[in-house]
């Protein structure tokens, strides 16, 4: 008798423990039903380590900002990605329960799916469904796989982001802003469908709220919008500026940071700014794609350049950009200067831009029409 009552006081202690955790994961939160959920998402560490074979380096799928990420399976045969977060990880507490509360609640097709959680010790662990096809970096910069991407596939990946974007910022019951999307966190499943994944930097808002501002600036050089990178200010444009970044990347086939044309390198959206402007966009088409669609291409290049606009209010809203995409009827605006980082005095920039604004570029709002 002493032996039972000794197992059930500590399997209730133990019960306690974990809701007590799950309280601190999910702050402010009195949903019992929530709660519960979030509970039924725990995997125990030693389940993980045998599904992985102890975090085995044969099992490694790669390494991201905050830790590694492995491949394992579980008992009834479900392959998973485990992502580790390395103990000296930048990525806090406080970034892991985020991650955890957001991916938890988002279900849509072109969103990783969250399946689990380990919170043990020093060990913080995020279990996904297993994409088979890595992420879109590993594709799209690879010269040799790329090749083999042909625009129906490109296409396909910048129509399923931005359905996942509109998703997190105007169809979820909550209002996300993602704040690092980039190509290495976009991955690709079987079906070559993405999914944005990373949720770790996400910002949660209520759903009439559309802006926040913020002392500690997180992201990837070259994909953080402007207002962003310099004063802290973002915003759901804040995600429709990566989103532009990473369609002139998927139809050039070339990192924004890196860009190469000929002998010359310069940053991407200055080149495909002035390609525009020039009426020659055309040579910002990876060479692979020149038997595609020309018309589609040099239409995603154009809300590309929408995307990637300096001022906040002139980039449109991912409804905005769903729609530009579906209906050729939809006459597409004239885009202004792109923030330019690299390769650009401050001179320079202001003489485009009051070249531009002069009205001395009519001839590009015609160029714009017959590339529509």
């Amino acid at each position: 008798v002493l032996i039972v009552i000794f197992f059930c006081i500590c399997l209730r202690v133990k019960r306690t423990k974990k809701k007590l955790e799950t309280r601190k994961l999910l702050p402010g939160s009195d949903d019992t039903d929530e709660i519960g959920s979030a509970e039924s998402l725990q995997f125990d560490l030693a389940t993980i380590r045998v599904s992985t074979d102890d975090f085995s380096e044969a099992n490694k799928l790669g390494q991201g900002g905050f830790g590694f990420v492995y491949k394992g399976r579980l008992f009834n045969g479900e392959d998973i990605a485990v992502k580790r977060l390395s103990t000296n990880s930048r990525q806090g507490d406080l970034e892991f329960k985020n991650e955890v509360l957001l991916v938890a609640k988002l279900q849509h097709r072109n969103l990783v799916r969250l399946l689990g959680f380990c919170l043990e010790g020093s060990e913080r662990l995020l279990v996904y469904e297993f994409v088979p096809n890595a992420s879109l970096d590993h594709i799209i910069f690879d010269p040799t796989k790329r090749a083999h991407l042909d625009w129906e596939r490109r296409y396909k990946i910048i129509v399923g982001t931005a359905r996942g974007l509109l998703y997190l910022h105007e169809d979820s019951r909550l209002r996300i802003i993602h704040r690092d999307l980039k190509a290495s966190n976009i991955l690709i499943d079987a079906e070559m469908n993405p999914k944005i994944s990373d949720f770790g930097m996400a910002r949660l808002f209520v759903l009439d709220q559309t802006q926040g501002n913020t002392s500690r600036i997180v992201g990837t050089y070259g994909y953080m919008a402007p207002e962003y990178a310099m004063h802290g200010h973002f915003s759901v444009k804040s995600d429709v500026f990566s989103f532009g970044v990473l369609i002139l990347e998927i139809v050039s086939g070339q990192k924004n940071s890196g860009f190469q044309h000929g002998e010359n390198a310069e940053d991407l959206l200055s080149f495909a700014w002035r390609s525009w402007r020039e009426g020659t966009a055309s040579n910002l088409i990876d060479p692979t794609l020149m038997t595609s669609s020309r018309n589609e291409i040099m239409r995603c290049i154009h809300i590309g350049l929408l995307c990637v606009q300096e001022n906040v209010a002139d980039r449109p809203t991912m409804a905005s950009v769903i729609l530009m995409m579906n209906s050729y009827s939809f006459t597409l605006p004239v885009p202004s200067q792109p923030a330019f980082y690299l390769h650009r005095s401050i001179a320079s920039d202001m003489s485009l831009r009051s070249e531009y604004n002069s009205g001395a570029t009519r001839s590009d709002r015609s160029k714009s029409n017959s590339v529509i």
